[in-house]
């Protein structure tokens, strides 16, 4: 089993449940150097005072805060020692709320809770309360030294934590604006569902693929055998020189090989949920 990224405990209520933290996620993209053209070796950015000139060597170093242009504060350990809240290593799980009252701007990284010795049975009467519930356990957990707000629900047979931006990190939308319902004409959104539901399909996640990461990939390879990758260059769509949107429409109907189809009587809709229980 790969090795854990954190190891501690998920309570709630009185319940304590020992726990490891794994990454449920991978990077696969290519990752780079800076070389030197010339002689093909790295490149090391030394940090330089910006007003000497001059190297600086980590001891001197410290951490300032910016708070007007060009005007700093320097905030010490012993600072961040005093703003820190206790560094405990539980998952506390504070609320369990609905699913689908959570807006997905607030989702960021997942990680798999996984049970250590002595934790199945535990873990599994938690998953099983989860699942029936309907409903996402919201808590709190440190994370290198950093307080984070997470989402602990059921996806398949792991319990999953989600790290979670606070509410004031979402950027609140009414500062843009954005076109009244009333701008859309029937003849127009008639022909837009046309095209909404003639690409309708299931969701099978392995039907998408990264196809800048796999050409990066084939240009890797060719060049480690000194040869010309063999990519398939698409052409540059040309911008059509259409203005009226139904026409648009029209076209991208054409486009997908689909016709409108006839309207069918009006049902409710739900709201989205991000996870499968």
């Amino acid at each position: 089993m790969p090795r854990a990224l954190w190891k501690g405990s998920i309570t709630f209520g009185l319940v304590n449940i020992p726990i490891e933290l794994h990454t449920a996620v991978r990077d696969h993209r290519p990752h780079f150097r800076m070389l030197h053209a010339k002689d093909k070796s790295p490149v090391r950015f030394e940090r330089v005072c910006i007003r000497d000139g001059h190297p600086v060597a980590w001891e001197d170093l410290v951490k300032g805060y910016e708070y007007e242009k060009g005007h700093f504060v320097v905030v010490t350990k012993e600072d961040f020692r005093a703003a820190a809240v206790e560094k405990t290593r539980t998952v506390d799980i504070l609320d369990f709320v609905k699913a689908e009252e959570i807006d997905d701007r607030f989702f960021e990284t997942p990680y798999y809770l996984v049970p250590t010795k002595g934790g199945e049975r535990a873990y599994a009467l938690l998953r099983a309360a989860i699942r029936e519930s309907g409903r996402i356990g919201i808590a709190k957990f440190i994370l290198r030294d950093t307080q984070h707000l997470a989402a602990v629900e059921v996806i398949q047979n792991a319990i999953v934590l989600t790290v979670m931006r606070f509410a004031d990190e979402l950027v609140d939308a009414s500062q843009f604006d954005f076109p009244a319902d009333t701008a859309t004409r029937k003849a127009e959104l008639d022909m837009a569902k046309a095209l909404v539901n003639g690409l309708a399909s299931e969701w099978d996640p392995s039907k998408y693929t990264d196809e800048y990461r796999e050409n990066l990939v084939r240009v890797i390879k060719a060049k480690l055998k000194g040869k010309k990758p063999d990519l398939e260059v698409e052409e540059e769509p040309r911008q059509a020189d259409v203005v009226d949107l139904m026409e648009r429409l029209r076209r991208s109907l054409a486009q997908s090989g689909k016709t409108p189809k006839p309207r069918a009587a009006k049902a409710k809709s739900k709201k989205r949920t991000r996870h499968a229980a």
